[in-house]
């Protein structure tokens, strides 16, 4: 399964809880840069999205027609939704404190972060796998980052050190309990002399 990160749909500095705004003009631009590059993973037998504004439109402009799935919308944030994080943190400084500092915490009356982590890695353990067939999904950055301490059976405060790019991919192996990340890079050429 190949996880492509949705484009941009705001600066970081603008980056908001559950933000549900469209693909900015940055974005769209991105999406256009790399389209040469991500197009063949639209020849995946399945194609997935996450249900935010911009993974639809990341999506359908790389010509996936992926099938949106409720399991990949972002963390539920409760009272924060819509908030940055320094709004969040000029509200409620130890309630966003508490958060980041314990995966089970919700102070926002969402989900918490181990909750978050579960349902990603749920959703990953009911695709079909070593089957020979290739899946797509694009999700926003923090789903990927949900998915990726899911797969790698990591502590759950490893989410915050995962830096998911807007339209990287990340492409993990395997089947349910025994997932792998897998690296893909520009293979050497043998040189002959």
């Amino acid at each position: 399964m190949t996880f492509v990160a949705a484009a941009r749909g705001a600066s970081p500095p603008g980056e908001r809880f559950e933000d549900d705004r469209p693909l900015d003009q940055a974005g769209w631009d991105e999406v256009q840069r790399v389209a040469g590059d991500l197009l063949p993973l639209a020849a995946a037998e399945l194609r997935y999205c996450s249900p935010t504004p911009r993974s639809r439109a990341t999506g359908d402009a790389l010509g996936y027609a992926p099938l949106v799935q409720l399991a990949l919308r972002d963390c539920d944030m409760g009272r924060w939704r819509g908030l940055t994080m320094g709004e969040a943190m000029a509200r409620e400084p130890q309630a966003v404190d508490s958060w980041l500092a314990d995966p089970r915490s919700a102070p926002h009356g969402g989900e918490c972060l181990l909750a978050f982590i579960s349902r990603v890695g749920g959703w990953l353990d009911t695709r079909p796998a070593d089957d020979g067939g290739r899946i797509v999904a694009v999700a926003e950055p923090s789903v990927i980052r949900a998915a990726l301490v899911y797969v790698l059976k990591a502590p759950p405060a490893t989410y915050w050190n995962l830096d998911v790019r807007p339209l990287s991919t990340t492409t993990v192996t395997g089947r349910t309990g025994r997932w792998n990340l897998r690296f893909d890079g520009v293979r050497a050429q043998s040189s002959r002399t």
